[in-house]
């Protein structure tokens, strides 16, 4: 029966890391089209106001429901689970409803402080989608607390695919209209709630057969469990949203700090749009790093379940090295290439500098996640919120000052700052069991370091030759840009094989790691024979 338990929980584990990727992905992509059909100022007006419908989406679909679900694992009869899930709606609804009406009577206010009154409707249109919140959050986690994944992860892809669809025909329909930026990014935030009414369908059969069944009576403390979702749960809810909170600091700062450097304010729209291209770029390097290590979750899961402490450290430390790898990678070879892929994507090569000073952020980000995914499996959650915090506190205190000092790309350093202040906190104050998963002898940092160098400068040199004869252009950069990647990746996989950065044990560890090992042997072999 435990066994069972455990399958499920470790089928569950992998098809929400599964959908999450889907959402991610696309989450990161549509921006990219959307960036070229809108401009720059129009990717502003949307970027000003989407860090709130992030920290919405973080309660409602990733957040909540984590802690939700731990609530409702923790009862042991149905009608229990089914009590505390009315409870739990009743909180949030009230909760949802402060949100909408605060962003609603508030929005000419929030928009002043962002230095913008015409980013008042698009505030307005963005505050009925935490209407839906207590939907979307009791529905999620009451099926992740009965280990029934396939619900939640429907709901996540779909709320997604609906938005980036509605997004791109407003886009699309802004330009053909020759509509203003500022009710084109009306029309987009009104997405979110497209995108949550589609995400809400998949709980239907939840809360027609199911929530509305059955009776209502309070099963604990109203004021008990209101204290414990907005402590341990809004602690969960404030990790997820942590890049969004620090672009929620930008909302409020970069433009406003750039007009009192004395910038004209249609520039410095234009610059702050220019700025956040780096969005994208951030979101798919860390789709990259954390998506192919969350597949190690379960299994760290399945050892700590067990006791197993020596094989929960292994798979920890190996966690951990894997993000690392590919994170460091990632970073590396997006600095190089970033002239040709800011070209690429976004047909000028505009704020590349400060651009690829904020794509440092991938590296560091990815560390901290892997930290609180391995901390979250041990339940110790304040550690990572300390560290947030005080990411976010630093980043508020010195992004105006940053610029006004620097320019644009002060607030990429900024960010980039904060983000490393919070990775120290955490590695201060990381438990024995899980300190120096980095330093446990074996030279891993310094062979990451020198195959990331050799790396980097392969393909500097090679790029650097391709611009002198290649004009950077679109058709350019993808040249450019191809190669570029095939010799970073062969450089970067012949000092990984070459300095046996990951032991035989390691490489078999890892999902698909025997095929690979294989793949990587034969071409070692055929490069020593010739």
């Amino acid at each position: 029966m435990k066994d069972n338990r455990m399958k499920n929980v470790m089928h569950g584990a992998l098809i929400l890391s599964l959908a999450a990727l889907i959402a991610k992905i696309l989450s990161a992509c549509y921006r990219i089209p959307f960036e070229n059909l809108v401009g720059n100022t129009g990717f502003y007006v949307y970027q000003q106001v989407y860090p709130i419908y992030g920290i919405g989406m973080t309660f409602a679909l990733t957040g909540f429901p984590v802690f939700i679900s731990k609530i409702i694992a923790e009862q042991d009869e149905e009608p229990a689970k089914l009590a505390i899930s009315h409870q739990i709606f009743v909180i949030l609804a009230f909760f949802g409803f402060a949100c909408f009406g605060f962003l609603q009577l508030f929005g000419h206010h929030i928009a002043l402080m962002m230095g913008d009154r015409h980013l008042t409707p698009l505030l307005g249109s963005v505050s009925w989608m935490f209407l839906f919140m207590p939907i979307l959050a009791v529905g999620r986690g009451y099926y992740q607390g009965t280990f029934n994944m396939t619900p939640t992860a429907i709901s996540q892809v779909t709320e997604q695919f609906i938005r980036v669809t509605v997004i791109i025909l407003v886009a699309l329909l802004a330009v053909h209209r020759h509509w203003t930026v500022y009710r084109m990014g009306m029309w987009a935030m009104f997405a979110s709630t497209f995108g949550a009414i589609g995400a809400s369908i998949s709980f239907i059969p939840f809360y027609t057969k199911k929530f509305w069944q059955t009776e209502r009576s309070p099963h604990q403390s109203y004021f008990n469990l209101t204290k414990r979702i907005f402590s341990d749960g809004l602690i969960i809810c404030l990790f997820a949203s942590m890049m969004v909170l620090l672009q929620l600091v930008d909302s409020f700062t970069v433009k406003n700090s750039l007009v009192s450097a004395g910038m004209l304010p249609a520039v410095a729209k234009s610059i702050k749009g220019t700025y956040d291209r780096a969005q994208p770029l951030v979101q798919l390097g860390m789709v990259v790093a954390v998506s192919f290590s969350s597949t190690l979750l379960p299994t760290l899961t399945d050892a700590l379940q067990k006791n197993q402490l020596v094989r929960f450290r292994q798979i920890a430390k190996l966690l951990m090295r894997i993000s690392a790898t590919i994170a460091a990678a990632a970073t590396v070879g997006m600095i190089v290439l970033m002239p040709e892929i800011n070209t690429l994507l976004f047909s000028t090569p505009a704020l590349s500098q400060t651009i690829s000073v904020y794509v440092l952020s991938v590296l560091v980000i990815t560390l901290i996640s892997t930290y609180n995914s391995i901390l979250q499996s041990l339940d110790q959650f304040k550690i990572t919120a300390v560290g947030l915090l005080l990411a976010v506190v630093v980043k508020a205190a010195i992004n105006s000052l940053m610029i006004r000092h620097f320019g644009i790309i002060g607030a990429s350093w900024a960010t980039v700052i904060s983000l490393l202040v919070a990775l120290a906190i955490i590695l201060w104050a990381l438990p024995s069991g899980v300190k120096n998963l980095f330093f446990d002898g074996e030279g891993f940092v310094h062979k990451l370091c020198l195959a990331v160098l050799m790396m980097g400068l392969s393909v500097g040199i090679v790029v650097h030759g391709l611009r002198m004869f290649i004009f950077l252009s679109r058709k350019g950069s993808i040249i450019i840009a191809v190669i570029g990647i095939l010799v970073g990746t062969a450089v970067f996989l012949s000092m990984i094989i070459g300095q046996k950065m990951f032991t035989t044990r390691e490489w078999l560890m890892i999902p698909g790691g025997k095929r690979l090992l294989l793949v990587l042997e034969k071409i070692a072999k055929r490069g020593n024979s010739k």
